[in-house]
């Protein structure tokens, strides 16, 4: 018996899916369990395996469509079975989603627009061979008047509509965008257009293609969070310089100490985690959310972990963080991580965080003003270690020193209070045993 195989819901708030990539094509045999295809929402991109084992009949979805949770993407089919194949797209039974795309009704065909013009104008533009529909009107409530029509056939057609990337290509490529036929909305040039262009244009000279990527997915959904949170917070960044070189030593101790044992894998990075979710606990309103008119202080310290992949970035959240041992904290980042460059977070791992950690320390950058995770109150950047001359006891020593950036929304806390909470990771940071008393 044929089965039905639909978008699926990760998450309460998932609403719709884009189905990024088929695995596999009409006609190929599939095993329940093998991955199919791969979905991509606002959050999170992951892949999905074959409810069922058989033929792959029917691909209902193409390869990037965006549809309604429940909709059906596909007919896996009992080898030698011929079900009825599926026009359109329809949500599965039993399903209280809506489609994403009913069938469309066939479109009316476009009457030809009616321009307002004085009888003057309409006689010259008729002389003259000059469609009205293309002359901009300055008269009254926008007419077009006998001195519009005469100014356009003195200065010629306005610049042809574009979009942003069509013009760049265009302007590199030294065409004249006056020749080319848009075939974009109203008659716009997009990017096919000018391709279209320099593919005839063929051996005629070497064109070097502007490259583009697009601007969807992941990478769409960072942009709008970030522009979101600096839109509607008020964010603030101090910074401090800490001597992590006791921390480091501390580090390098428990590899040395443990370097058969793969749970005791401690990191820079895990160690700020382990210090900062202490200092949380002593700074409530630093690990708080702002809710309408209430400030959500929060019991557990559920934190964010920035991890950098390709399409953007991510941030899986390591829950009660406060509760957990440094082994353990080390371990379940690293788990996170690699699922998170696997693809297989759920939207449960990448929800719910109370404050955030961005850590550039691998790359050559001392400070950087993070920008807040919408809508929590506090996010630290965390910069290279760096060794250098510095004051230790009195005298000139090299140390290894680092810069902390804490990013805070200042209509939750003062600045005051942040440079305590930033002052007390940092002397964590400096003095490690002082975190393993929190």
């Amino acid at each position: 018996m044929a089965v039905h195989v639909t978008m699926p819901k990760w998450g309460l708030t998932m609403k719709q899916g884009k189905l990024s990539k088929w695995y596999k094509k009409e006609g190929d045999p599939v095993q329940r369990g093998e991955i199919l295809f791969e979905v991509e929402t606002e959050k999170i991109t992951n892949k999905v395996e074959a409810p069922a084992s058989g033929i792959l009949f029917q691909i209902v979805v193409p390869q990037g469509t965006v549809v309604a949770v429940g909709t059906i993407v596909a007919v896996i089919a009992e080898p030698g079975e011929q079900p009825e194949r599926i026009e359109g797209t329809r949500p599965a039974e039993g399903k209280d989603e809506e489609a994403s795309s009913a069938p469309a009704k066939p479109e009316k065909p476009q009457e030809k627009e009616f321009v307002v013009a004085t009888p003057s104008a309409r006689r010259l533009a008729k002389e003259l061979g000059v469609e009205l529909s293309v002359v901009h009107g300055t008269g009254p409530g926008g007419r077009v008047t006998e001195t519009d029509v005469q100014r356009y056939r003195q200065q010629g057609p306005p610049a042809p509509r574009m979009t942003p990337l069509a013009e760049e290509m265009a302007r590199q490529a030294g065409l004249d965008p006056s020749a080319v036929m848009g075939t974009g909305e109203g008659g716009k040039i997009t990017k096919e257009d000018i391709q279209r262009i320099l593919e005839e244009r063929g051996g005629e000279e070497e064109i070097i293609p502007l490259r583009s990527i697009p601007f969807t997915g992941m990478r769409k959904s960072v942009a709008e969070n970030m522009h979101a949170s600096l839109q509607g917070t008020a964010q603030l960044t101090v910074f401090s310089e800490v001597d992590v070189t006791e921390l480091m030593r501390f580090r390098d101790l428990l590899r040395e100490e443990f370097k058969e044992d793969a749970h005791m894998r401690i990191s820079y990075n895990d160690m700020v985690v382990f210090v900062t979710s202490r200092a949380l606990k002593r700074f409530p309103v630093m690990n708080s959310t702002l809710i309408g008119d209430e400030i959500l202080l929060h019991d557990s310290v559920h934190m964010g972990i920035a991890v950098a992949l390709p399409a953007g970035l991510i941030v899986p959240v390591l829950r009660d963080a406060d509760q957990k041992s440094l082994p353990r904290i080390a371990t379940e980042a690293r788990d996170l991580a690699r699922k998170a460059r696997e693809g297989t977070l759920t939207v449960d791992e990448v929800t719910g965080g109370t404050f955030t950690i961005t850590n550039l320390s691998m790359f050559e950058v001392d400070g950087f003003t993070p920008i807040l995770k919408p809508s929590e109150t506090g996010i630290l950047g965390v910069g290279r270690v760096k060794e250098k001359p510095a004051v230790y006891q009195g005298e000139i020593a090299i140390r290894s020193l680092a810069v902390l950036s804490l990013t805070f929304d200042h209509r939750v806390v003062d600045g005051a209070p942040a440079a305590e909470f930033l002052q007390t990771v940092s002397r964590y940071l400096q003095h490690p045993a002082l975190a393993m008393m929190g």
